[in-house]
């Protein structure tokens, strides 16, 4: 079955980021000139899925508003004969079947995912995390849409990290069945580095069975007092087969400092009317 559907949970508190998310969204920290969360649907949109359903909560209404219509705005700069910038605010509200629902309390990514519910209904999801920014020839998401159209099952993204620094991710146990691809057996949620199964940590992509549902509802608060997702996938592995994906290209976790800052550069080097100036700048710096 294909999957025209995506959930990005956006309603966490933003913590690693204080005091900046203090009073703005995380998802909506630009980089260079557009918001994490808009390069995330971009991503959606990009590998062919339909609706998108946002997991919005309190202090989120600026993530609404950037996706909405803005007459004013869109009337100020027909009047002042800017017509790129024009342009580009409507192409933002016209980017797709965008959809919000609210969590009310901030109690886990499982319980945040299980919120899509209703939206999903009983058909295969994707879930895209806004923290995570993958820049790829191919789309992340379409990637792990390809090997789900093949494999008929769930999968997850995943990538080899550092070994000091797994402790930060779930991790899988699992076996290589193909090229990049793994067959998971078990997922453990943050375990200490001399604990941990493997160095395959799962990044924020995932493509699940509407039977993540029930497991989520099932699943008791783990990690940090919250609904782990991880959690909820180790029962669906019991059950389903469950294979992660080591996908192709270059990932930026946007949602602390260093990850922030290393995507601002690389992006900007990537900007035309930008790359030399501040080339020219980061030699003079350096």
């Amino acid at each position: 079955m294909r999957v025209k559907k995506a959930v990005i949970p956006a309603a966490g508190l933003g913590v690693r980021f204080l005091p900046a998310t203090k009073a703005q969204p995380k998802e909506m920290i630009p980089i260079i000139d557009k918001p994490t969360i808009q390069y995330v649907i971009e991503e959606a949109l990009d590998s062919g899925v339909e609706d998108i359903l946002i997991i919005s909560g309190r202090g989120k209404r600026a993530i609404e508003d950037h996706f909405d219509h803005a007459p004013e705005l869109e009337a100020h700069l027909a009047q002042k004969g800017k017509e790129a910038a024009l342009e580009a605010v409507r192409r933002i509200s016209a980017m797709g079947n965008i959809h919000y629902v609210r969590q009310r309390q901030p109690l886990g990514l499982g319980h945040a995912v299980g919120c899509a519910r209703a939206f999903v209904g009983n058909e295969p999801f994707a879930v895209l995390l806004g923290d995570d920014i993958v820049r790829s020839d191919v789309p992340c998401l379409k990637q792990m849409l390809d090997q789900h159209t093949r494999l008929g099952a769930s999968v997850i993204a995943i990538e080899e990290v550092p070994q000091e620094d797994v402790s930060k991710y779930g991790v899988i146990k699992g076996r290589e069945v193909g090229p990049r691809l793994y067959r998971v057996e078990d997922l453990v949620e943050k375990p200490p580095a001399d604990q941990a199964p493997s160095r395959l940590a799962v990044m924020g992509r995932y493509i699940l069975d509407p039977w993540i549902f029930d497991l989520i509802k099932e699943t008791v608060p783990g990690a940090g007092g919250e609904i782990q997702l991880t959690d909820a996938l180790r029962k669906l592995v019991e059950a389903q087969l469950l294979y992660g994906y080591r996908f192709e290209g270059r990932r930026y976790d946007v949602g602390y400092c260093l990850g922030y800052l290393k995507a601002t550069v690389d992006f900007a080097l990537e900007r035309e009317e930008v790359r030399e100036p501040f080339l020219d700048y980061l030699r003079r710096k350096v």
